[in-house]
């Protein structure tokens, strides 16, 4: 069967139908027939293509222009909002808009997952596994990888320190260098002849580019009583900081070593979450183009939808130390998301008296898509934000004010996205 409207064929009759006799299939087909639903409205659909294209590209950008912009700052409470927030509408986006919707596009009770080879499997959590091991294989190599060939992998450098404007976070690591010894005065790394090799660190230190993870956690102690004259000294330095400086963030600009490592270690992450996204977006644009009467009701959750997913990629993305023959990457890749569903809405205007996303073609492309990307989103969000944010990261536990902040924010992003999931 090649699509869902060829359901009847073969001597099924919709107006006279015996379920105790007729085919399952032959009536779920018929049933979730979809047809082209385009009632015109032509001005609000263009209308949505610019209104989603600044809004989405608004906020992907405003985290990357926080941690790029020298004069512009924002306080800690904002910066861990964007976040978190965005982490927790990357998980729900994961369950509730993307896996759900492939179980009603190939899933066992629909047209597609009733029909030949479809009907043996339950197709939607199997692709979705499958692509949540793929990409972990990928992560997993890059960073052996990164691992072999630069060795330990870069020093904590301050990047929250860069984008807000918490004073003290940038300015702590240098005081602490300038008490321990084998740290270097000037940026508080470890010096060559005494950096230990702790191979675990570089999981956590290559992949969270804010974690406040301090070169102390690294840097062997003899005694209790030196490590307190440590957080004297550290206090007292931070008494007299004034406001920090993306300098102090080199990471973020610089050629050095260490950004160009943890570079190539993180922007694999990035690249597979927007990949994913962007899959999504596409399905979104499309629908959004050709849809009837659910038009006026679709419309302002798609914006709604589509910024609250680049507020969680541009907070991701405003983290990446990118060396500077990159310098032009991070506006690339907001670029790439803006214009996503913007281009799959005009697609859907070309195409809107023809295009059924409804039919069994158009089921099968976007159901086994909403797989695929579910997977990417699953991993992304549990392993690289919540794992790595929160389980590993031994240092913000230590704040507890702070980390019930974090996951305020982090159930509100999942909380208000999952409620999104009612229209769209």
């Amino acid at each position: 069967m090649a699509d869902a409207s060829t359901a009847t064929d073969g001597g099924f009759n919709p107006s006279s139908v015996d379920l105790d006799a007729a085919n399952p299939r032959d009536v779920i087909c018929y049933l979730n027939q979809g047809g082209n639903e385009y009632n015109g409205r032509l001005g609000i659909r263009i209308s949505a293509i610019f209104v989603i294209l600044v809004a989405s590209s608004a906020t992907t950008l405003f985290p990357v222009l926080c941690a790029r912009v020298r004069w512009l700052r924002i306080p800690v409470p904002v910066y861990l909002f964007a976040r978190y927030f965005g982490a927790g509408v990357i998980i729900a986006t994961a369950f509730i808009h993307l896996l759900d919707p492939a179980y009603s596009e190939i899933g066992p009770a629909t047209c597609v997952g009733m029909t030949d080879g479809w009907s043996e499997y339950s197709w939607p959590p199997a692709i979705a596994m499958a692509s949540a091991m793929i990409i972990f294989l990928l992560d997993f190599g890059a960073e052996c990888w990164v691992e072999q060939k630069y060795g330990l992998p870069h020093n904590d450098v301050d990047v929250q320190g860069a984008i807000t404007t918490d004073a003290s976070a940038a300015h702590g690591h240098a005081a602490e260098g300038e008490c321990d010894e084998g740290l270097s005065p000037s940026n508080g790394t470890v010096a060559p002849e005494t950096r230990p090799s702790y191979s675990h660190q570089s999981h956590q230190f290559l992949h969270s580019g804010d974690q406040n993870m301090d070169v102390k956690m690294v840097a062997a102690r003899p005694s209790d009583n030196r490590a307190k004259e440590k957080e004297a000294a550290l206090d007292a330095e931070n008494a007299d900081v004034e406001n920090t400086d993306v300098e102090n963030a080199q990471i973020l600009t610089g050629n050095s070593a260490e950004t160009e490592r943890a570079f190539k270690q993180q922007i694999v992450a990035f690249l597979i979450l927007e990949f994913g996204v962007i899959f999504h977006s596409v399905i979104i644009g499309l629908n959004l183009g050709v849809v009837g009467e659910e038009l006026l009701s679709l419309y302002p959750v798609v914006v709604f939808h589509q910024s609250f997913e680049g507020l969680g990629i541009g907070a991701r993305l405003s983290v990446i130390p990118f060396p500077k023959r990159f310098n032009w990457m991070p506006w690339a890749l907001c670029a790439a998301y803006g214009l996503t569903t913007p281009i799959a809405i005009a697609i859907g205007l070309g195409l809107a008296t023809t295009y059924d996303p409804g039919s069994f073609t158009a089921s099968v492309v976007s159901g086994v898509l909403d797989s695929i990307s579910a997977g990417i989103l699953l991993y992304t969000g549990f392993v690289e934000m919540l794992g790595r944010d929160f389980l590993y990261n031994k240092e913000r536990s230590r704040q507890p004010k702070r980390i019930l902040y974090m996951l305020f924010c982090l159930f509100l992003g999942v909380a208000l996205m999952a409620l999104l999931g009612k229209w769209a």
